[in-house]
């Protein structure tokens, strides 16, 4: 793959174009990684107001009615609902993973499958995150792996 950066006085912010021959996998990622910078979702913690950029989460947790975003260095608190950033992360490589949690695809290092049909899920920090059986088959057709 090659990169190429041009300088051009006449543009009035930075813009990305992806040029291929057809898209792949791996270009489809890159547009999300791209999309996801510097892009994120204001929450709380320590009493002040964050904005948590969507690469830096790992997953988002809703328990007992709040919603709690974890990063590999805090959990944040949002007053969204689940399906609220569910809509708001669609296409952007994040996926609900079961009633109560949405997980970043690009943190998952490693899945092992279940004789429950659940997937769990390790995480780039080592946590490890249950796909449930209602969401296995969705994630498998989105990373593409067979049955």
């Amino acid at each position: 793959m090659r990169v190429e950066i041009k300088k051009d006085q006449s543009v009035s912010s930075a813009y990305v174009e992806i040029h291929c021959r057809d898209v792949t996998k791996e270009v489809a990622r890159l547009k999300v990684y791209i999309s996801n910078y510097k892009t994120g979702i204001e929450a709380c913690a320590d009493d002040e107001t964050h904005i948590v950029e969507l690469g830096e989460i790992l997953y988002i947790e809703s328990v007992d009615k709040r919603t709690f975003i974890y990063t590999e260095k805090k959990v944040f608190s949002t007053d969204k609902r689940l399906y609220e950033l569910e809509e708001l992360l669609e296409d952007r490589g994040f996926f609900r993973c079961s009633k109560s949690v949405i997980m970043n695809l690009s943190k998952v290092v490693k899945l092992k499958p279940e004789i429950t049909r659940n997937i769990l899920a390790t995480l780039a920090n080592g946590e490890v995150i249950v796909v449930s059986r209602r969401y296995a088959m969705e994630l498998k057709r989105l990373i593409g792996i067979g049955d």
